[in-house]
């Protein structure tokens, strides 16, 4: 019941506030500290796989056994705590709204959207036209709820099937492995390898979930059928499901120039259909948190 009450307000305090200064992000601070690994070593590797399996586990660890110290002193102070971790590993309102700043300023603000979108995508935004700035929006509103939000809320409430340190753990481990890869995890940092490949493994049924979500959230069932060719197009084995069942729900093209083209036989995408991509985005997160919920209840 604590750990369900935990995911309920971890929803209110992402509507009311959304996330914490990035200056005090828990994120942001483990952030600057993975970065001191983003370098070349003489055996990138190994030092990889002690980075990828000690950080996470360091981590996950320590907010875990914290948990369990509250815990003994009241279990309404490691709700609390639960809910602290939770808020600081999940993010919905600020994904959103990067996406419709992103999306708006596409109707007469092109130099603007591709600024913002800089944020969002690993692509440059120079020369992309607007309906190619949508896409990246689109795209990444649909990965990020499976990487921000689905994966840290499914790892919790099945972690608290166990206890409440263990949903925290669980957690605090696959954020720091997502973060781990979203900075390390790229073909010219060998020192990413082993992240890379933990957060493929991780996110193996987060990105699905995900999919399920936006199929639903869009009175779509069939969106994920209609998914299955796009959704392994991309290198990666899980941001493709999202991704082409969005674009499916949407029956737009999604594209990355010389990488992938999800649902290929869609028009660009509007603003409209960006408007309602956000809209979506949101539906299936809420969903997301009531999945959470249910799941720890029991």
């Amino acid at each position: 019941m604590i750990a369900s009450a935990s995911i309920l307000a971890t929803l209110v305090l992402d509507t009311l506030v959304g996330e914490p200064p990035e200056r005090i992000h828990p994120i942001a601070i483990l952030g600057r500290a993975i970065s001191v690994f983003d370098r070349s070593w003489v055996a990138p590797r190994l030092v990889g796989s002690f980075v990828a399996l000690g950080i996470p586990l360091v981590v996950g660890g320590a907010l875990g056994l914290s948990t369990e110290i509250a815990w003994g002193i009241d279990p309404r102070l490691a709700g609390a705590f639960a809910t602290l971790v939770l808020f600081s590993t999940t993010s919905l309102r600020s994904l959103r709204q990067a996406a419709t700043t992103v999306i708006e300023a596409t109707d007469g603000a092109v130099e603007t959207a591709r600024l913002e979108s800089l944020a969002l995508v690993g692509r440059n935004t120079d020369d992309l036209s607007p309906a190619a700035l949508r896409s990246g929006a689109i795209e990444s509103a649909a990965e990020n709820l499976a990487d921000g939000l689905v994966a840290p809320l499914l790892a919790f409430s099945l972690g608290a099937l166990i206890s409440l340190p263990v949903g925290v753990a669980a957690a605090a481990i696959i954020k720091t492995v997502n973060t781990l890869d979203s900075m390390l995890g790229y073909r010219d940092k060998p020192v990413g390898w082993a992240s890379a490949r933990l957060d493929d493994a991780l996110m193996f049924l987060p990105a699905r979930v995900s999919a399920v979500l936006i199929a639903m959230a869009a009175g779509s069932p069939s969106a994920l059928a209609r998914a299955r060719a796009s959704a392994r197009v991309p290198t990666s084995p899980n941001s493709g499901w999202p991704m082409a069942t969005m674009a499916a729900a949407l029956d737009v093209r999604l594209e990355k120039r010389d990488a992938y083209v999800l649902n290929p036989t869609g028009g660009p995408p509007t603003v409209a259909a960006g408007r309602r991509a956000v809209h979506i985005t949101g539906v299936a997160g809420v969903g997301a948190f009531l999945l959470a919920g249910v799941i720890a209840w029991f």
